[in-house]
């Protein structure tokens, strides 16, 4: 029998004089109170408690130990409280990668907030569209929107998302909508090169599953916010997340084609390490993306 139960059931038999009453504050039966106490006695090797219908009293043995017991158990409650403190400390230097147009937008703008709350942190960021490896090249965390995971890492969902091709009314007008996936072959497809990580081309769920497309077209880069301004621009058509979109679908600027093509989930999420602790930095600052992104109407700003 674990030894920090019998100490707790002395204890709480003494402080409330009763098996009944330490029963029901440590949520077992009273019979149960008194094995532990037994048990106790047995493996000190003294009796602690002498028992009566009515009340119960220590022994000379009792009374010293009560005090020992007393002490170690505020200790260890203390050593706890402590701990828990800590552990929800945030101080350091917590370094976050990020795809560029996102982290401009969406996580970079609410760093000031967090360092509000938190005056002995430190923040950095990496804005990137490539895919970094986090572990070789030191970060702390990183923002994925969709993307196969490492299973080595954790993926916390932040807010739902798809993937989704567009482009002006304008372009449509001029070249027309794309049908089927085989027509993306008759348009100018804005793509990221292999600098900005997309090597594989535009995924859809074409029969239940993911396929890839391979595009083409006149225009390609590493940087998202490019691409998206020469889709506004009427150069061509681009896939891109709804997040980015959102206002300019709704205004009628921006029209979607192959929607019965998109990827219904494609997730933004955050990614860290595996590790049997989280630092209270990773932890909070995604709860507190979290937080932000929930907020009603967020994604139509």
């Amino acid at each position: 029998m674990d030894k920090l139960k019998q100490i707790e059931a002395f204890v709480m038999a003494v402080e409330h004089n009763s098996f009944a009453a330490a029963a029901l504050a440590l949520q077992v039966t009273p019979v149960m109170v008194g094995r532990r106490i037994d048990t106790l006695e047995k493996r000190l090797g003294v009796r602690l408690l002498h028992r009566s219908t009515r009340r119960l009293a220590l022994t000379e043995e009792g009374s010293v130990y009560l005090e020992h017991c007393r002490k170690m158990l505020s200790e260890l409650e203390h050593a706890e409280s402590a701990l828990s403190a800590g552990h929800n400390k945030v101080t350091g230097h917590l370094i976050v990668s990020a795809p560029a147009s996102f982290g401009r937008q969406h996580v970079a703008p609410y760093a000031q907030e967090f360092l509000e709350a938190h005056p002995g942190l430190k923040m950095s960021f990496n804005l990137t569209d490539r895919v970094v490896d986090l572990v070789q090249e030191g970060y702390d965390m990183g923002i994925r929107i969709g993307g196969n995971i490492d299973p080595n890492f954790v993926a916390i969902k932040l807010a739902a998302n798809k993937r989704v091709v567009c482009g002006t009314r304008e372009y449509f007008k001029k070249h027309g909508k794309p049908k089927t996936l085989d027509d993306l072959a008759n348009h100018n497809c804005l793509s990221f090169n292999l600098q900005g990580g997309q090597q594989r081309g535009w995924y859809f769920n074409y029969r239940g599953k993911t396929v890839s497309v391979r595009t083409q077209g006149s225009l390609d880069c590493n940087d998202g916010e490019l691409l998206h301004r020469w889709m506004t621009e009427g150069l061509g058509i681009a896939w891109r997340s709804v997040w980015e979109i959102q206002s300019q679908l709704e205004s009628g600027m921006l029209e979607t084609v192959l929607d019965d093509y998109a990827i219904p989930e494609y997730d933004i999420m955050a990614v860290y390490p595996q590790q049997r602790n989280v630092p209270a930095k990773v932890r909070l600052f995604i709860s507190h993306l979290k937080a932000m992104y929930s907020q009603p109407g967020y994604w139509s700003r």
